[in-house]
């Protein structure tokens, strides 16, 4: 007899206990909680001819994001493909296939015509929400959940992490109400739903909501911490609403404890430490030896070019830490990269070493031209990933450089739009004082 998932959908290979398993791991992948591919390797290892084990192992190595785990995601996949699968279970692993092969836009497609088919697949469902997060989709991370939602119940398993994806989505779209709505009841449901916890730590960055923000967060934070592999990005939210009350001490602080003291050497959270000391750079902090710790930290993968995001933010940590044979190295992989195949070309050529190349010249101190090109590339920067919160990067560059350029007519427009969306902010009234006293 077939064993089946906790909602039903039959697991081609797998005992009852592979299945349970298999159920566990994705219980640990909704939470971003646990060790979801050590109880994913015990599923196969019971059961070798699993397919949707070998498929889940898949998908954990590529949401990573870089290109290290990779080989183990084909050698997974290698495994499933020679396995008799349901149509189901196919099309998992061409999903898996095309993003592992570069095609994250064809991934994305396959996963949303397989929920349309079958919208209780939570796999599914998640790995399409983080491709449409990596791809910049913002449309797509709401109604992709939102086309679903009918077919859920809170009574089912997974509910929260549903519904803290529809939070995020609904973020994204500029729903708040609807974002927090749905992301607080998730965490009601499962105290430990980190993407949940996050998805309300967004709209609060969004609305200028500082205080709550910090309160909301600091409310329970061995909930969305503890055992979790999507901590650090949470800790980089708190810490982005301390920067906003000036809370310097408190910033760095967060930064050397759970942001960057345990030694992170993922890029995920890589990006959260260059992304922070970035900013407090743009503020005139003096952040030490930081930035060559974390230059360190990203050398191993200065030269991959796997996804654009990820090269910008390691960029910044080679040309502030002065490294540039690094930045030669994240350069060189850009070359390859809008030379091969793939989306990450286009994730490139238009955003990424645009971007990439405005930065380092406004490290630099050549504002005039950081403000050229950052201009350029902010109306299209979504297209490479990424989030409202983690893209205002670029707004705060260009306020730099305009400042620097000595062009005030343009700062003065950008940091209008800004004090009209977050009046309260720290740093909106800095920008404000200097955008005056040029004028003075």
């Amino acid at each position: 007899m077939t064993a089946l998932d906790s909602l039903g959908h039959p697991l081609s290979g797998a005992s009852p206990r592979a299945a349970a398993l298999y159920d566990a791991a994705l219980a640990q992948l909704q939470c971003y909680r646990g060790d979801p591919v050590a109880t994913a390797t015990e599923a196969v290892q019971d059961s070798p001819g699993f397919v949707m084990g070998h498929a889940l192992l898949a998908w954990l190595y590529l949401t990573a994001s870089e290109t290290a785990p990779l080989a183990l995601a084909r050698e997974s996949l290698q495994t499933a493909r020679a396995l008799p699968a349901t149509p189901r279970e196919q099309a998992h692993l061409q999903a898996a296939g095309d993003w592992l092969d570069g095609s994250w836009h064809q991934a994305s497609r396959r996963l949303e015509d397989l929920n349309i088919a079958h919208p209780r697949d939570a796999l599914a469902l998640q790995m399409g929400h983080l491709l449409d997060f990596f791809n910049g989709n913002s449309r797509l991370l709401r109604d992709r959940i939102s086309r679903a939602m009918p077919a859920w119940s809170e009574a089912m398993p997974g509910y929260h992490a549903v519904l803290g994806m529809h939070a995020f989505g609904f973020e994204e779209a500029g729903q708040y109400d609807k974002a927090e709505a749905a992301g607080r009841r998730a965490v009601e449901l499962n105290r430990h739903d980190g993407w949940a916890w996050h998805a309300v730590a967004h709209v609060m960055e969004m609305q200028d909501r500082v205080d709550e923000g910090i309160a909301w967060l600091g409310q329970d934070p061995a909930a969305w911490s503890e055992e979790s592999f999507f901590a650090v990005h949470n800790w980089w939210h708190l810490a982005l609403y301390h920067l906003e009350r000036d809370e310097i001490e408190r910033v760095l602080e967060l930064f050397d404890g759970p942001i960057f003291g345990h030694g992170p050497a993922s890029a995920l959270e890589l990006v959260d430490a260059s992304a922070m000391l970035w900013r407090l750079q743009l503020r005139g902090v003096d952040v030490g030896d930081r930035w060559a710790r974390v230059a360190a930290a990203w050398a191993p993968q200065a030269g991959a070019g796997w996804y654009a995001f990820n090269d910008v933010h390691a960029a910044l940590a080679f040309v502030c830490a002065g490294r540039d044979d690094l930045l030669e190295q994240v350069r060189e992989g850009q070359r390859r990269a809008m030379a091969g195949k793939g989306d990450n070309v286009m994730f490139t050529a238009e955003v990424g070493n645009p971007l990439l190349e405005s930065l380092v010249v406004l490290a630099r101190g050549e504002h005039r031209a950081a403000a050229r090109g950052l201009r350029d590339v902010r109306r299209i920067a979504h297209h490479f990933g990424g989030s409202h919160a983690q893209r205002d990067l670029i707004d705060l560059s260009l306020i730099e450089a305009s400042l620097g350029s000595g062009d005030r007519a343009l700062a003065e427009a950008i940091v209008a739009e800004r004090a009209a969306m977050k009046p309260g902010r720290a740093s909106t009234a800095g920008f404000l004082k200097r955008v005056w006293n040029q004028a003075a």
